[in-house]
């Protein structure tokens, strides 16, 4: 009998899709026995959160080597935990989809970013994640007149600025209260930004600048990067985002079925 209660080798209820997981549903063995048994493990977290007790029975593998994988899982960052202290996919895996996407992103982005910015008449960008930093992988940049200018490959700070915003508001848990740590922005904010599903900023990154961003989701409907504008206050506004914040976001949302056309 498993500690929670399931006979083991039977399906196991409480996972995100609320219907039971196949135990013996791993892919066929590889050889090497630490992946294949580390892949069960994500495998199983693919169907929502679980405890480690969920886990040995969706596996099958002993409760000590469960446990042992899904902590050296979580030191990588491939597994994280949620508020319940139950196990989930982690941040990691977010950032390898991402870069995995990045070319589809790239390729889509030229057109949808040249649209953006002469609808808005400001400069656009779109940035993913890199561990702690935010970096621009495209930009259309405003051609004459005072402009926020962020060429391709800038770094930027994870803790201030619309495009900051967006990369932390959908993380899990632990990344997001990392995320919070020293920001600029709060979890106030951060909520408003999941509510309404773009964020502004001014003068959080730089002293006289305003910017609007939304999220681009992958197919799995992550945030993988952030689509921005950005420009002085002077003339986008105390309230940037009610000026733009609906052409932004139908960018976004361009980029997000071209990425996912791409996938399919």
């Amino acid at each position: 009998m498993d500690p929670s209660g399931a006979p083991l080798g039977t399906p196991l209820g409480g996972f995100g899709s609320g219907e039971g997981l196949d135990v013996h549903a791993a892919p066929t063995a590889s050889g090497v026995g630490v992946v294949d048994k580390a892949s069960m493990i994500l495998d199983a977290l693919e169907a929502g959160p679980a405890s480690l007790a969920q886990l040995v029975g969706a596996t099958g593998l002993a409760r000590p080597t469960v446990h042992r994988l899904a902590v050296a899982l979580a030191h990588h960052r491939f597994v994280g935990r949620d508020i319940q202290g139950r196990f989930v996919l982690g941040s990691r895996l977010v950032e390898l989809a991402s870069a995995a996407g990045e070319d589809r992103l790239i390729a889509a982005a030229g057109p949808v970013l040249v649209q953006l910015r002469d609808a808005t008449g400001e400069s656009a960008q779109i940035f993913r994640r890199q561990g702690e930093w935010r970096v621009c992988v495209a930009s259309a940049e405003r051609p004459i007149g005072l402009r926020d200018t962020i060429p391709v490959g800038t770094q930027l700070s994870m803790k201030a600025g619309s495009a900051a915003q967006v990369l932390v508001a959908w993380e899990d848990h632990d990344r997001l209260l990392e995320g919070l740590r020293h920001a600029r922005f709060s979890a106030t904010v951060l909520a408003g930004v999941r509510r309404r599903g773009w964020a502004q900023s001014l003068g959080e990154r730089e002293p006289g600048i305003a910017s609007v961003s939304a999220p681009v989701r992958g197919p799995s409907g992550r945030v993988i990067a952030a689509v921005s504008i950005s420009g002085p206050i002077e003339r986008l506004t105390r309230q940037p985002g009610r000026l733009h914040a609906e052409v932004v976001v139908q960018a976004a949302r361009q980029l997000t079925e071209a990425v996912r056309a791409a996938a399919q």
